[in-house]
């Protein structure tokens, strides 16, 4: 594209010439047609104009905003989506293969971020994203040796955690797809050392 003035241009001079131009800022910018008339009247939309964006700083309850079209929400929204992963670190906390990989005494901080990333990722709050940024699922697990043994415990975690929200069979099953898919791609190391490439 050339950046030569264009006196044919209707922007060629900036919306402050455009505007004087075309007769001031109610007059707009005609946009023309091959049959003569123009077709409409370019108008410039005034700042104060528009629909603001929400706020995504906070999470709000769940009642002031409507997750009815999400999985999320066709599940039950957070109290469901907490009492599976409340039972899920029950699990990891009696589990001591899986336990060893939490550097931190209380694995409340991680229930947190989990459940986050799950509401997240099902249509629910942003919050995860607000507070840590993109999921990097693959990049986070790096430091952790997770095994096949360690991928199969940590679905049988999982499953009680699902099992115990009772939610229907086909949200059950896509919930369970979802955490099948997700715990296989991790695996980054062999059951036995030896086996390492």
């Amino acid at each position: 594209m050339s950046s030569q003035y264009n006196p044919t241009s209707p922007f060629a001079n900036g919306p402050a010439a455009n505007d004087a131009a075309e007769g001031g800022a109610d007059g707009g910018v005609p946009i023309p047609s091959r049959f003569g008339e123009p077709l409409a009247t370019l108008q410039p939309i005034p700042v104060s104009v528009g629909r603001p964006q929400p706020s995504t700083s906070g999470p709000k309850p769940d009642d002031e905003v409507d997750y009815s079209d999400t999985f999320y929400g066709q599940v039950g929204g957070h109290e469901v989506f907490a009492k599976i992963i409340h039972v899920f670190y029950q699990g990891i906390a009696a589990d001591p293969l899986l336990r060893a990989m939490y550097a931190e005494e209380d694995l409340g901080p991680a229930e947190h971020r989990m459940l986050m990333f799950t509401e997240q990722y099902w249509g629910g709050p942003r919050t995860y994203l607000e507070e840590r940024g993109h999921p990097r699922l693959r990049m986070r697990h790096v430091p952790f040796a997770v095994t096949p043994e360690a991928r199969d415990r940590w679905l049988a975690a999982m499953r009680k955690g699902i099992d115990a929200a009772e939610l229907s069979p086909m949200h059950d099953a896509t919930l369970w797809d979802y955490m099948e898919r997700a715990a296989h791609s991790l695996v980054n190391a062999p059951s036995d050392p030896s086996q390492a490439l």
